[in-house]
């Protein structure tokens, strides 16, 4: 295979996946690891992608590039419904207690599915969160008892942020939360662009007695600029797919399981 059928085949493998590893890259192609960083290294220079330890990314996975709320919640609609509907194992036939639910489109899954789950298991929750369309969607009920948590509201993301948000977080104990994260990675953790989102994600992580995030395979690999949590605040992953080897042996250390649908 000449270099110029390699990168367009690269370039294809991250468009879908949104990430390459260099020892990956050299096992699909039967050529060496220095060969495949020629490739990418190429790649880099041409503006098709961006190198980072290991391999390399796609360029709408640099640090600071985050998607409206909106626009993602058009994208991986089974793969969210599926994870919402294995997260709901979380809350547990007679469950009496307290859920927070953080801003994001699959947490928003988890809460379209949270009413009825309740309903057929027998169980009864306050909710709280500080995501507009969320708290919107669930107030529409009328059959969950519901505290939103205020704040500026963040336009790309609608969800309250800022120094009052945080604080009022911080004097809650959720029995569980169900959190959203843009990316999770090992070592790094679990991340997002947003200094403000960060604070948010971090307070309610700290506060939880038990953390839930759910997260789609598109996140799996990603680093963003702020961390908000270690693999070791984790108590579940719920993901639609199996993991890394890297990522699910630093999540076993750490102690956090995993879910698939």
């Amino acid at each position: 295979m000449y270099a110029t059928e390699r990168q367009i085949a690269i370039e294809r493998q991250l468009a879908s996946e949104g990430r390459v590893s260099v020892v990956d890259l050299a096992r699909l192609f039967d050529v060496t690891t220095e060969t495949v960083r020629r490739d990418l290294d190429a790649l880099e220079r041409a503006g098709a992608l961006r190198r980072v330890h290991g391999g390399a990314v796609s360029l709408e996975r640099t640090s600071t590039v985050e998607t409206a709320v909106a626009e993602r919640g058009l994208q991986r609609g089974f793969e969210k419904a599926s994870i919402a509907a294995r997260a709901l194992a979380a809350i547990p036939a007679g469950f009496r207690g307290s859920i927070f639910v953080d801003a994001g489109t699959t947490t928003a899954a988890f809460a379209r599915a949270l009413g009825d789950h309740l309903r057929a298991v027998g169980a009864t929750a306050e909710v709280v969160t500080h995501s507009v369309p969320i708290a919107a969607e669930l107030g529409a009920r009328g059959d969950i008892a519901l505290s939103v948590i205020g704040g500026r509201v963040r336009g790309l993301t609608a969800a309250a942020v800022g120094a009052s948000t945080v604080k009022a977080i911080e004097a809650m104990r959720p029995d569980v939360a169900i959190l959203g994260t843009n990316g999770i990675a090992a070592p790094f953790g679990l991340s997002t662009p947003d200094p403000e989102e960060a604070a948010v994600k971090q307070a309610i992580v700290a506060s939880a007695r038990r953390a839930i995030v759910v997260a789609d395979s598109g996140k799996v690999g990603a680093e963003y600029l702020v961390r908000f949590a270690r693999l070791e605040d984790v108590d579940v992953l719920v993901t639609d797919a199996a993991l890394p080897e890297d990522l699910a042996d630093a999540l076993s250390v750490a102690g956090a399981e995993v879910w698939l649908p």
